[in-house]
């Protein structure tokens, strides 16, 4: 049987905002190894075949993405790549060494118009290439047969990388005035918060495969394999999640903040009116609960 100590998980992605915090919170779970761009392109198809299969791990764990989601409308076979055949790859490869896939997906798999949270049997119906990108991943990695775990989570921000947050802070700390979408609504998800509540479940599955009374790891992962919608508790809009921050941050002037329809910041791709996930799933079947948006919020400009 493996042990925790034994077993490999290959992390993707690790310079992404995900990918930095699962770097960490994976630590325990088994021998990380962590690659980014230059060691594992998603972009490069047999690059995905090779590397697996030399590192023969136990568990994938894909955080990497294609994200513009505006330049995915005109870049349409990097954002399919990327978000749709690499997964495609990485679960075919799962299912032959008999591993699990730890996969990330997106509320803009829904379109938006629902009264309510989703939940994870609701229809799918993408408004924008990323979204298609995105919604043909989680169905190509179900296609596969491998076991996997498929989270949705939305609106992600951390201390690096490109995220609604740190445009705030740029903007606020350069601007008297700003005007902010305030018809859209979702719940705004640290990248921490995503990485310990998926080591959490995880550490779930290391404890039935390392159970001495005989626990079955891959009954396991043939239970709780499927979607599972996993954002912060609660929900804002973009104007109320600008106001948050900047209650919140520690800049010296606080900008005026004005609410503006959609419609009044033209993008080339559309965006979910609704972005609301129930995560009662999770909780349900892994006992997890995640923070309310501006607690994981407050948390995150503290580090």
């Amino acid at each position: 049987m493996t042990t925790s100590t034994e077993r490999t998980i290959l992390l993707t992605g690790i310079n992404g905002q995900v990918g930095f915090e699962l770097a960490r919170s994976l630590q325990g779970l088994g021998n990380v190894t962590a690659l980014d761009r230059s060691s594992l392109d998603l972009g490069d198809i047999e690059q995905i075949r090779r590397v697996v299969r030399e590192i023969k791990p136990a568990l994938i764990v894909n955080p990497a993405a294609y994200t513009a989601v505006d330049k995915a409308e005109t870049d349409v076979d990097a954002a399919m790549r990327l978000n749709a055949e690499a997964p495609a790859v990485l679960a075919e490869e799962a299912k032959k060494l008999g591993a699990a896939l730890v996969h990330y997906s997106t509320d803009y798999v829904f379109n938006g118009k629902k009264d309510g949270a989703y939940v994870e049997d609701d229809a799918v119906d993408p408004q924008n290439v990323y979204g298609k990108s995105k919604l043909a991943g989680e169905q190509a990695i179900a296609a596969s047969g491998c076991d996997h775990l498929i989270f949705r989570t939305s609106w992600v921000y951390g201390m690096r990388g490109k995220n609604f947050l740190l445009t705030m802070l740029r903007l606020g700390a350069e601007k008297d005035e700003l005007n902010v979408v305030a018809d859209q609504i979702g719940a705004p998800t640290w990248s921490n918060t995503i990485a310990t509540l998926t080591a959490g479940v995880l550490s779930q599955a290391c404890a039935v495969e390392s159970d001495k009374a005989g626990g079955d790891g891959g009954d396991w992962w043939r239970r709780n394999s499927g979607i599972y919608h996993l954002t912060a508790s609660g929900a804002t809009s973009w104007h109320g999640f600008a106001e948050a921050i900047f209650r919140l941050s520690s800049l010296e002037k606080q900008p005026k903040v004005n609410p503006i329809p959609a419609s009044a910041y033209p993008v080339p791709a559309v965006r979910p009116t609704n972005s609301r996930m129930s995560n009662e799933k999770l909780l349900r079947t892994f006992g997890l609960k995640a923070p309310e948006w501006d607690q994981a919020l407050r948390l995150s400009l503290a580090c």
